[in-house]
């Protein structure tokens, strides 16, 4: 008597003339493994979607933006951190996020707020998957009309 088992990768056998091969990995491939999101990846992705929103000056605390401007001058300093202003907890599922930012003279605080929030919370979700359970903003500063801005002037010519 012949052996009719199969394992996989072998030949169909002439007496089914079917493979009764399985799948490699078995299931879809899209669950095979894991996708980590780092927090700075969810920090500027918020930092984006934050200073989309009318009414927003600025991101992170006059320190921060002062320093940031200094080191954005500076030749090799890196580009632009978007992430400023932003720091974000990223679970395996979830995320919370605690934005600063400085708004317009004028703007309704709480509606800049409300916006800002809706907008993180959209891009976040779509962009990484993860849940966004609290957006907490503190706002730091109001940007006056004649105010200038902090950041120093250019001495490069």
């Amino acid at each position: 008597m012949s052996d009719t088992t199969q394992r996989p990768g072998d030949a169909p056998t002439a007496s089914t003339g079917k493979s009764s091969m399985t799948k490699r990995g078995g299931g879809d491939p899209g669950g095979r493994g894991k996708t980590t999101i780092a927090d700075g990846v969810v920090e500027k992705i918020a930092g984006l979607a934050a200073r989309d929103v009318d009414g927003v000056h600025a991101m992170g605390s006059g320190l921060s933006r002062t320093f940031g401007a200094v080191r954005d001058r500076v030749p090799g300093g890196g580009t632009k951190s978007v992430s400023r202003g932003v720091k974000a907890e990223v679970g395996e599922l979830q995320t919370a996020l605690d934005l600063e930012i400085v708004v317009e003279y004028g703007v309704s605080i709480a509606d800049t707020a409300r916006d800002v929030r809706e907008n993180v919370i959209n891009a976040v979700e779509r962009m990484t998957g993860l849940e966004v359970v609290e957006v907490n903003i503190a706002v730091s500063d109001v940007k006056l009309p004649d105010e200038e801005d902090e950041e120093p002037e250019s001495r490069l010519q």
